[in-house]
């Protein structure tokens, strides 16, 4: 047997996945092999996920096509840029982290999401989504004009609930508009963007991509070059030529051809075997092109196909019968405090329209959906989302806004401008507020403080209880002016949803617990109170006592408890669960300064560094931010102020 033939047999006998280090093993493989390949990553993150919770459905659909592309594109010197990490699973297994999968998204562990730092084959940071195809336009433009680097390929992975986003529009547009060689990867495991016509549609979509006919068309506009028909300027009339043409065939025409980018698909993207032939056949195309893929959410395993929402990320489950392992405890969820109250008052109030960005379920805004003329999901578009709510808030409207603190971010200049200047009644109700533990760097909501307290008119505040977030709901539905209230992901203290609601006054917090003795004071903000109020207990073990306020509002600051505090001569220890950067607690120290007054005054809350993954408690000790913290932030300043001997 020559060494040509060994070099064509399997390489492993038995499993594939353990021999596989890199996607240069992968390549190692033969076509026939993949298959079994990416049943045997399915099998691994079916066993893993269902002790490890992650995002199960969007990764196991597009196993197959990220097999094929590592397959055929020369990793990591071709670059694979995603657009959000939710997909990437297969990626990581493929490049060196199989072992340390089992870790993803704990603490110490890999992160979730694809990330720079960790691996040469994480091309950039891809939290949210929409910035795929402006960053791996990027990428491909500047390999073109660097000597020695033209030749390198660049490929957008992006789904097709993200391109609808308004960043992913904006770099589609770029891409037609300058010379570049940027594959885009459309990975539609949901709505569909060409219809299927039949025979002909499949037919065009399979001759489109065949050697024979790219080397004519080539060969074409060569031709046309040559005889003075047509120039660089001027070789856009040859693709629109062509797109024209394949629309009148097919009696319809895409997004794509009329931005001028060669379209390719739809094709079945969990058939690797077909994936690796169709990325063959057009990898070495010039220009920019764009292949369309269908793919099934949670592919490979029944109960993730039979109901992809549930899903997306199902926490843990049985890996043979697909049972999902409920968490014990009966304790409400803020998300559904707050979609519960929300359509309380929607009941009575017509003028209550309820909106948000592509998280109906993950916010409990879809229990608006019994409104269907006030329900408004705008898809992946939060800076849509707040300008239009400005727009019903300006026709008499009462819109409540539900979007993730890390994702409102992406709307500040509609808040700004669309929003605040004019002082419209929007609410903008911030879920996963502060740290939300594994899901990690490019999720922790820790800077809509900051943003926010900056704004002019803009109110500010954060529920303690799920009480409260009640009362602030109610407050909401007649304020005149901008008003946001953000709460954490995670359980909230029992609430009796039936109990009368009572309305708030802007910069009016809580006195909880104050003693004569004392000679700290801890003022907190939003659900973080809980932590300061267990430090109280902690301190009681120690015979020492701190008063406690739970403020409430970040913006207007309740200026009275500031004030009989310093005239106490207290020390003052803020908390609050965001950056301690510009936030509440920042907020607290101006008003002291501003007044002259001296005060010692300690600011806890997450420090000006970048925090990656783990589970919440592990972070707020981290950052310094829980009970056992808060307690010795108040014994330092006891004893600071000689109110305990100094050890």
């Amino acid at each position: 047997m020559s060494e040509k033939e060994d070099k064509s047999l399997p390489v492993a006998r038995g499993r594939l996945l353990p021999t596989i280090d890199s996607p240069a093993d992968l390549r190692k493989l033969n076509v026939e092999q993949l298959p079994q390949l990416c049943r045997e990553i399915r099998e691994y993150l079916i066993e893993n996920l269902s002790q490890n919770p992650g995002h199960f459905g969007s990764s196991m659909g597009a196993v197959d096509l990220i097999v094929a592309i590592h397959y055929v594109f020369d990793t990591p010197r071709d670059r694979l840029v995603f657009d959000v990490g939710h997909q990437a699973y297969a990626h990581k297994l493929l490049t060196g982290r199989r072992e340390a999968f089992r870790s993803q998204r704990t603490k110490g562990g890999i992160s979730g999401f694809p990330f720079p730092r960790e691996s040469e084959y994480d091309t950039f940071v891809c939290g949210h989504a929409g910035n795929s195809i402006s960053a791996a336009l990027g990428m491909a433009v500047a390999d073109l004009n660097t000597p020695g680097e033209e030749d390198r390929h660049t490929v957008a992975f992006i789904g097709d609930a993200s391109i609808s986003n308004g960043l992913a529009f904006e770099g589609l547009n770029n891409v037609s508009n300058n010379p570049n060689n940027l594959l885009i990867v459309l990975n539609d495991n949901d709505m569909s963007i060409d219809s299927n016509v039949g025979a002909l549609h499949n037919y065009l979509s399979e001759i489109t991509t065949t050697k024979r006919y790219n080397r004519f068309r080539y060969r074409a506009y060569n031709f046309c070059r040559r005889h003075g028909l047509i120039d660089e300027r001027k070789k856009g009339i040859m693709l629109r030529f062509s797109n024209a043409l394949k629309s009148a065939i097919s009696r319809q025409q895409n997004i794509f051809d009329g931005l001028n980018i060669r379209y390719f698909g739809p094709f079945n993207g969990n058939d690797v075997t077909k994936m690796v032939k169709v990325l063959r056949d057009i990898k070495e195309m010039k220009g920019p092109r764009i292949l369309h893929v269908h793919t099934r959410k949670g592919y490979g395993f029944a109960p993730a196909e039979e109901n992809p929402p549930v899903w997306h990320a199902p926490g843990k489950f049985d890996p043979v019968t697909g049972e999902r392992i409920k968490k014990a405890g009966a304790q409400p969820l803020w998300q559904d405090v707050f979609g519960e109250t929300l359509v309380g008052l929607a009941e009575t109030r017509p003028e209550i329209t309820g909106i948000t960005a592509a998280m109906p379920a993950g916010t409990s805004m879809n229990r608006m959906m019994r409104f269907p003329d006030r329900f408004f999901d705008v898809g992946i578009s939060e800076g849509h989302a707040v300008t239009f709510a400005g727009g019903l808030a300006a026709a008499g409207k009462k819109p409540f806004v539900a979007v993730y603190s890390s994702f409102l971010q992406r709307g500040l200049d509609n808040i700004i401008h669309d929003v605040a200047i004019q002082g419209l009644p929007v609410t903008f109700c911030i879920d996963r507020a502060g740290l939300v533990g594994e899901d990690g760097i490019t999720h922790h909501g820790l800077y809509d403080i900051t943003f926010l307290r900056m704004i002019p008119g803009m109110t500010v505040s954060s529920p303690m209880d799920a009480a409260t977030l009640r009362d602030l709901l109610y407050t909401a539905a007649d304020f005149p002016a901008p008003l946001a209230i953000r709460y954490p992901r995670g359980k909230a203290e029992e609430a009796d949803m039936s109990a009368p609601m009572h309305r708030l006054e802007p910069g009016k917090g809580r006195e909880l617990s104050v003693s004569e003795d004392s000679k700290v004071a801890i003022l907190s903000f939003g659900p973080i109170g809980a932590e300061a109020k267990r430090a109280l207990g902690l301190l009681k073990e120690k015979g020492i006592v701190a008063d406690h306020y739970d403020m409430v509002w970040a913006k207007p600051l309740d200026t009275e408890i500031i004030d009989r505090v310093a005239r106490a001569g207290k020390a003052i220890v803020t908390v609050e669960d965001g950056a301690v950067e510009g936030g509440f607690g920042s907020a607290v120290t101006e008003y002291l300064a501003e007044k002259g007054c001296v005060v010692p005054v300690r600011r806890l809350g997450v420090p000006d560094r970048w925090v990656t993954h783990g589970s919440v408690g592990q972070l707020r000790e981290e950052c310094g931010m829980n009970a056992e913290a808060i307690a010795r932030e108040v014994l330092s300043l006891a004893a600071e102020m000689k109110y305990i001997p100094e050890d």
